[in-house]
């Protein structure tokens, strides 16, 4: 899909370096020509003999080698590409490239371009989270320039948080979208994630354990082979992706209404864990304890979103994908839970607790559809994400 396309890779200096490697091999197995820039920085990590060798192209490192400046100057290195990729983008360079500073070759260049650019944050998760990294991402954001990622995960630092580098294969498919129309280009799906909160009274509520990174997950992956998303997204642990058209909400019952609101589409993925039950008169003023009395709720069905969107007489989607999260016969509850529906697919795991899985970084999956079931690995979230994101675009193009 990249096959001639240019890209030059600005690689800055982190432990996320070292998968600037596998992205070189990953991105000229799709036929780019990638051509690399190193910070001195990041040969503290990784080699230039590595980085060049895996290219096939000239390694471009210092902003005052004459040689270079006669035959390859900054100004036409930076203007030569059909997209400028940093990967791994830290903190100090974001923060060059905010404020207009070009004291090395990788933020000389970045300065001079008038091609786009798409950044790859890596960096300790207090870093990124720091109001001057969040000022940079703002100023750069408005600036044009597009992120992927980050992801949240554990960090060589042993923290834990949002600032780990996407993977490669997640980088690929964001420059994929960025430089091709993409699979899913001109089709518009709607993505529903997280839990909802259905109020006792102003400072309780029901909910559940999700924590969005599944459906946040494969927004991004859908987005990424140019989908436009609607995500539609319930109290989640997690920020939002870029690239996706966000529509907060917090109870099953708004849920619903974003959702039909966003009809029509190609297709809708229901990975929200959606409350079952709502109170059914929640308290106007806080609940207060009564000793030896326990409060008397009563309980409602909330609306059931797979369903209705399933059988949707006007704007039925093509595709209807819901999610099935079940701790005991999972085949069997997910198949007729399908069935009951009348959904398409059904995307089924384990979520008992001994699983790890709701929560955490990584799922293990089976998808039902009609021609039956097909277990998957168990893998990262984002993995899974562009795996279902594959087998949506294959079946909406077919």
């Amino acid at each position: 899909m990249l096959g001639g396309k240019r890209i030059l890779l600005i690689i800055a200096g982190g432990i996320a370096a070292y998968k600037s490697l596998e992205l070189i091999r990953r991105l000229r197995d799709r036929g780019a020509i990638v051509t690399p820039v190193m910070t001195s920085a990041a040969e503290q990590f990784v080699t230039p003999l590595s980085v060049a060798a895996l290219a096939g192209e000239k390694l471009y490192r210092d902003l005052f080698d004459l040689t270079d400046e006669a035959e390859m100057g900054h100004i036409e290195l930076s203007r030569s590409a059909d997209l400028l990729l940093v990967a791994p983008a830290t903190a100090d360079l974001m923060a060059k490239m905010a404020h207009g500073q070009a004291n090395d070759l990788a933020s000389t260049v970045l300065l001079a371009t008038d091609t786009p650019v798409l950044v790859a944050p890596a960096m300790n998760v207090r870093m990124w989270q720091h109001p001057a990294t969040q000022r940079n991402l703002t100023l750069l954001q408005g600036d044009g320039i597009e992120f992927v990622g980050p992801d949240d995960g554990n960090m060589a630092c042993g923290e834990f948080g949002p600032g780990r580098m996407s993977e490669p294969l997640a980088i690929v498919a964001a420059v994929e979208a960025k430089l091709t129309a993409g699979p899913l280009s001109g089709k518009r799906i709607i993505v529903t994630s997280g839990p909802t909160h259905e109020p006792i009274d102003p400072v309780r509520y029901i909910a559940n354990r999700s924590s969005g990174r599944q459906g946040n997950a494969l927004a991004a992956a859908l987005a990424a082979l140019g989908a436009e998303v609607v995500f539609v997204t319930g109290p989640a642990q997690i920020a939002a992706p870029d690239g996706v058209q966000v529509v907060p909400v917090e109870t099953a019952q708004q849920m619903l209404e974003a959702v039909e609101s966003a009809l029509p589409a190609d297709a809708a993925v229901c990975a929200a864990a959606v409350a079952d039950w709502r109170v059914v008169s929640p308290a106007v003023h806080k609940m207060k304890k009564q000793k030896d009395v326990a409060p008397q709720l009563a309980f409602e069905e909330n609306p059931d979103i797979l369903a209705r969107i399933s059988q949707h007489s006007k704007d039925r989607p093509a595709l209807v994908v819901g999610f099935a999260a079940e701790t005991d016969d999972l085949l069997e509850n997910a198949t007729a839970k399908r069935q009951r529906k009348g959904c398409d697919w059904i995307v089924a795991n384990d979520v008992s607790p001994d699983t790890g899985i709701m929560g955490g970084d990584e799922n293990a999956v089976t998808l039902i559809t009609d021609a039956g079931p097909e277990c998957w690995p168990r893998a990262p979230k984002h993995q899974v994400a562009a795996r279902l994101a594959r087998r949506i675009a294959e079946t909406l193009q077919s």
